[in-house]
């Protein structure tokens, strides 16, 4: 038997080990910070849920997502249609599964950075898979931009669907040019070198609360902005929709015979 301080001492230390096993970790929240996070291989929804989605807005899409309890909705808030021009797109509501590329700054720490992935002797852009969206991160408050015209052009070329930065853009023309829709925060004439260099392909990104996996749906919709479905949750969005906009259309009829907006938010939503 122990003696009673040294048993006493192996009971808290037991008790202080099994205790840090059960407390999560920062490692265990979804971040894009997490060294846990590993590529993940992209999946293609189905013809018939890409034509039933694209009968909708995003304001729809986000009624759902809100209603599903998903993070913002789903929202990428803060971003502007670079290009194409409206007017010149075959289609406003552009939708295909997401794929992504992490960016870090060029000098400084990484630790809480995923592990690097990009293979020595490729370049990232070489990498993009085809009918996604590429969704791009870059750390915030830099000026450069993480997207140009050279890199849009390989992205059309391997068939990429359009570009998402949670960043800034630059070489507007250039990317008007390869008729790829890119939704940017902002723009820059500086290259990417001056800041940033691309870090991690495939691994899921946290662009200000908003999750975005490889394989989530990316719905862009030239009028309203972008949203994410999580692509686990595709089939509930497509169930939900139709009952929500018809919610909606009732309200609008009976607020436009003169119901108050209380009455029919409460005939028609529940």
């Amino acid at each position: 038997m122990y003696p009673l301080p040294r048993l006493a001492a192996y009971i808290n230390c037991k008790q202080s080990f099994n205790l840090l096993r059960l407390t999560p970790t920062y490692q265990n929240y979804y971040s894009p910070h997490q060294a846990q996070f590993r590529s993940m291989a992209t999946s293609k929804p189905t013809q018939d849920q890409l034509q039933t989605l694209q009968k909708y807005t995003a304001c729809d899409i986000a009624d759902a997502l809100l209603k599903l309890k998903v993070p913002n909705a789903g929202f990428l808030s803060d971003l502007k249609h670079i290009t194409p021009s409206p007017g010149s797109l075959k289609s406003e509501i552009t939708i295909a599964p997401a794929s992504t590329v992490l960016f870090a700054p060029k000098t400084g720490i990484t630790a809480n950075y995923p592990a690097a992935n990009i293979p020595s002797g490729k370049h990232y852009v070489d990498l993009t898979q085809p009918e996604t969206i590429v969704v791009m991160k870059q750390p915030e408050g830099q000026k450069c931009a993480v997207l140009g015209g050279i890199m849009a052009l390989r992205m059309k070329v391997l068939n990429a669907k359009g570009v998402i930065i949670s960043g800034r853009a630059r070489d507007v023309v250039e990317l008007e040019a390869t008729g790829l829709p890119v939704w940017a925060k902002a723009t820059s004439i500086v290259g990417a070198g001056a800041e940033s260099k691309p870090h991690a392909v495939q691994v899921p990104l946290d662009i200000d609360g908003t999750i975005v996996k490889p394989g989530d749906l990316v719905f862009s919709d030239v009028t309203n902005g972008v949203i994410v479905i999580p692509q686990d949750r595709v089939a509930e969005v497509i169930s939900l929709l139709p009952g929500l906009v018809e919610a909606d259309d009732r309200v609008k009829d009976d607020v436009a015979k003169g119901m108050t907006i209380q009455e029919a938010f409460k005939k028609h939503r529940g």
